[in-house]
């Protein structure tokens, strides 16, 4: 594995040889007698059977808890779930605070911290988890006593604690952060925006800034005024009777005094009436993760949601057999995997097509995405494309009823969105009955490839000038990570201005070339957190090519690594090795020097001036550097203040490519000279790494062993 920065860390074929005996034998045709005429066709399709379901019960307790029993003896096991009726709202500035406030629910009441409620689940074998739109819980039908005294005292005594809350905060905010770069992430918030508009519930995005505007009271108040009895459905699936719910039910849930909870209406989001073309860029990117997709008004339960499913079956929904993974994948070679979804909703649906894609052809994937859209929309499906889809749906649905909470999904499903009793038992009839005129014109309705938005994250020097031609109007709108949409940047490029140039101004806001040419010696010293355990990461270079690095706490070492001007070291938990050429040493030989934009202006590099991109707010000059080994990396460098504030660079490891992204930020001056004092790493790990500085020290006095190599 190669890093240039210091902080990051078959197919089996089979060959049948044939005799010539054999192969003669096998190129005489076969007679066939009347009595095998039979071989020659597949046997005639049977009638459709109704399914029967199982008996499952509907109630209605006097506080208007809507109680959904679903019989289940096969195992001594019992499951309660509780579902809001309610459609969502919208979360305001605070967005984010619905699903921080789900998962404080459960953490802790007024006579039990979260340890006391963990202990007690655990003891059990049970599992017990809450959320915005409700809790779940699922034991042993002995147990379930004790699962219910938990359930129920959470629902009537939460006590909301501010340490789990500041805790929850922190992974949240930890969590937007590994957002800002992953690229399906991106894709999702952007569609989310543009689909439905940014005030629809279903539109809003989670930002750091909203984040910190989330407060423990709105959590709190969100509980209280929506968890009403009137307002949820109690599903109970297992080992117990009817008689027996209506007892339990009554017993736990009867004191829940009902109440009025808020209702919300909003506008329904339209279909574009063109299609335009949405850019989020993600610099350094190999791939492009495309999404065609807009906003459908399909109802669940209906007919035409049926038909739909088929529909896209058949263009994408399956996984090797939909049109979009034959074309892009196994014809093109564009991607691993191209689908799509047409998905039905009771505020409002979605149809969505989308892959990642390599870089080169994000504009003829989007073509080919075009083109199976128009397909099917306008040319009838072939009767063996219908009964491949039929079938495929057929069996997932028959596995489906294995599992008792999918029967107790089918049921509230009905008494939710008023469908017929025997709506599933006749799933398998209204499956059959799908006719390739029925898929026609569900496709014609719903798969409008000339009004649809189409969203594409990945590196937009490389491919904007290409996605052009698919906007109606020939212009292309920038996204940042999180949906928002960018303006043009706030000034023009000064005349004159070249990456050399703002090289230089940054060099020059460090204190100058001939300061940083004189510094002897150089310490740092930072604090981080890796995987839930706190670390140090110590760092001493010494004028002219010496450094060591040690990643660790007092009692391990995670990674060390020291180049003495001959040799360079690297070990770890992994092992050790020294060498004296190659690329380690290469790396370490550049890890030595203090400030490397001082060689950016000598012999052997490329410096271009991408222009002005807004980086958190930040107009900021887009450098791309190119080494004397070609390789390339992207800096970013404050307008303002000519400060470094990010650097992006493309790395491999054992044949995977990963885009790296280092921030830095809070800047204070040590001895004259501005350092970062955080710096955040995006891509090397699954979260990011934010060190923290303690000390940094400008031409101290370290010890020579510290480079020594033996």
């Amino acid at each position: 594995m190669k890093f240039r920065n210091i902080l990051l860390f078959g197919a089996l074929i089979f060959l049948v040889q044939c005799s010539p005996k054999v192969a003669e034998t096998i190129q005489e045709p076969i007679k066939e007698t009347s009595a095998q005429s039979w071989r020659s066709s597949s046997p005639a399709a049977g009638p459709a059977r109704q399914v029967n379901l199982g008996d499952y019960n509907v109630f209605e307790m006097e506080n208007g808890l809507t109680v959904i029993v679903v019989e289940n003896h096969k195992l001594p096991r019992v499951s309660y779930q509780l579902s809001l009726k309610n459609k969502p709202g919208s979360e305001g500035e605070e967005i984010g605070f619905k699903g921080i406030a789900g998962d404080l629910f459960g953490r802790g009441t007024k006579t039990m911290t979260k340890s006391d409620i963990d202990k007690k689940i655990d003891y059990i074998g049970a599992s017990f988890s809450t959320f915005a739109t409700g809790m779940f819980g699922s034991s042993l039908t002995k147990h379930q006593g004790t699962l219910l005294d938990v359930m129920s005292d959470v629902l009537f005594n939460a006590s909301f604690p501010k340490d789990e809350f500041d805790k929850i905060m922190t992974q949240s905010l930890s969590g937007i952060q590994t957002t800002k770069t992953d690229p399906n992430s991106i894709a999702s918030n952007v569609a989310a925006v543009v689909n439905y508009g940014a005030n629809h519930p279903y539109g809003e995005v989670t930002t750091e800034e909203t984040l910190n505007k989330v407060q423990l009271a709105t959590c709190k108040k969100y509980i209280k005024q929506h968890f009403k009895p009137n307002n949820a459905y109690l599903t109970i699936v297992g080992d117990i009777t009817v008689d027996q719910a209506k007892s339990t039910a009554q017993n736990y849930f009867g004191k829940w005094k009902k109440g009025k909870a808020p209702s919300y209406d909003y506008p329904m989001p339209k279909r574009p009436n063109g299609t335009n073309v949405h850019v989020a860029n993600k610099d350094g990117a190999v791939q492009s993760v495309i999404s065609v997709t807009y906003p459908v008004d399909l109802q669940p339960g209906s007919q035409e949601s049926l038909n739909g499913s088929v529909m896209n079956s058949i263009l994408g929904g399956g996984v090797f057999l939909g049109r979009l993974m034959q074309n892009l994948r196994e014809d093109k070679a564009f991607t691993y995997g191209a689908r799509s979804s047409l998905r039905s909703d009771d505020v409002i649906g979605s149809f969505n097509a989308g892959a990642s894609v390599r870089t080169e052809v994000t504009d003829s994937s989007i073509v080919e995405f075009i083109y199976e859209m128009n397909r099917i929309a306008t040319e009838p499906v072939s009767a063996k494309d219908l009964r491949l889809a039929k079938n495929s749906m057929a069996g997932s649905f028959a596995r489906g009823l294995e599992s008792p909470q999918t029967l107790a999904r089918y049921a509230q499903n009905i008494v939710r969105y008023n469908l017929p009793e025997d709506h599933y038992e006749t799933y398998l009839e209204r499956l059959d009955a799908v006719s390739v005129g029925d898929i026609k014109a569900i496709a014609t309705k719903y798969v409008t490839a000339d009004k649809a938005n189409i969203v594409v994250v990945g590196n937009k020097d490389e491919i904007s000038e290409k996605l052009l031609r698919f906007d109606s109007d020939g212009e292309i709108d920038y996204y940042d990570a999180f949906g928002k949409k960018l303006e043009a940047p706030t000034m023009e490029i000064p005349a004159g201005m070249t990456g050399a140039t703002v090289i230089s101004d940054y060099i020059t806001a460090l204190g100058g070339k001939d300061k940083l040419m004189d510094l002897k010696s150089m310490e740092y010293h930072y604090s981080m957190n890796v995987m839930g355990q706190d670390a140090t990461v110590d760092i001493y270079q010494q004028s002219p090519n010496k450094v060591a690095m040690r990643i660790g706490t007092e009692q391990m070492v995670f990674q060390e690594q020291k180049f003495n001007g001959t040799k360079a070291f690297a070990g770890g938990m992994g092992g050790a090795q020294t060498v004296t050429e190659g690329p380690l040493f290469d790396q370490s030989k550049e890890m030595a020097k203090m400030f490397k934009q001082l060689d950016y202006l000598g012999d052997g590099y490329i410096l271009e001036l991408k222009g002005i991109e807004n980086v958190d707010g930040a107009d900021s000059y887009k450098v791309m550097v190119k080494d004397p080994n070609g390789e390339e990396k992207t800096e970013f460098y404050n307008v303002k203040t000519s400060m470094l504030i990010r650097e992006v660079q493309v790395q491999e490891a054992n044949g995977q490519t990963m885009t790296i992204t280092q921030d830095f930020a809070d800047y204070k001056e040590v001895d004259g000279i501005p350092f970062p004092h955080t710096l955040t790493t995006i891509g090397a790990m699954p979260m990011p790494m934010v060190m923290k500085a303690s000390s940094i020290v400008v031409n101290g006095k370290i010890d020579a062993a510290k480079f020594t190599i033996e």
